[in-house]
């Protein structure tokens, strides 16, 4: 009988280095089959014209359609395949094309609210927060949303200082008291790596998911 899956959730405010954490965790079980599960392709479909888009704070709970999410989760849990949804960041909208993902033996779920629900919390091993001053975050989201998604950068400050900053204190900051490991300075702090993938190393064993 197929063992469950261990699922790892990562979480932390925008650009805080959960990318590099999860990178981190590719790299020590690259034994193992693992997939990512990213929170952003969970934003809602929207029907509002592009202007009005461009203005819904997408750092809010309510941005993400995580029933959709909590239910491919369990999918992948339970051994079976998902549709995964696809978003394009230049058009602030879901995609037509949807990514097929098939079970793996590793999950790592990131994003910025995944432990803001409680149902997702539930399906998650090992949850994890990656903290990072402010000052640090914002200068990585100007340089990644000027490079890769086309924005100005007084678009990119006006965003953050009206919906990122506020939402990161009132919705995402919060949910670090679920966490069970916090990451300081995310994917550079060694140490803190070592001690997350000891303790998944010891789950796979004790699953039989050994490399």
């Amino acid at each position: 009988m197929k063992q469950k899956p261990i699922v790892i959730g990562v979480t932390g405010g925008s650009a805080s280095g959960k990318t590099s954490v999860s990178r981190a965790i590719f790299d020590q079980f690259s034994g193992h089959s693992l997939l990512l599960l990213a929170q952003d392709a969970y934003y809602k479909k929207s029907d509002l014209p592009f202007e009005q888009r461009r203005k819904i704070n997408y750092d809010n709970p309510l941005a993400f359609d995580t029933p959709l999410l909590h239910d491919q989760l369990e999918a992948l849990i339970e051994g079976h395949a998902i549709d995964r949804p696809v978003y394009d960041y230049k058009i602030h909208n879901r995609a037509e094309e949807v990514v097929h993902m098939e079970p793996k033996d590793v999950i790592i779920v990131e994003g910025i609210l995944i432990l803001a629900d409680e149902e997702l919390r539930k399906l998650m091993d090992i949850k994890v927060y990656v903290d990072t001053d402010d000052d640090i975050r914002v200068i990585r989201r100007i340089r990644r949303d000027m490079r890769e998604r086309g924005r100005s950068l007084d678009d990119i400050i006006d965003q953050y200082l009206k919906t990122v900053k506020p939402s990161y204190h009132q919705f995402i900051e919060p949910t670090k008291r679920y966490a069970d490991i916090v990451v300081p300075e995310g994917g550079h702090n060694a140490v803190a790596i070592d001690l997350l993938t000891t303790k998944i190393r010891a789950i796979l064993a004790a699953r039989g998911l050994s490399e």
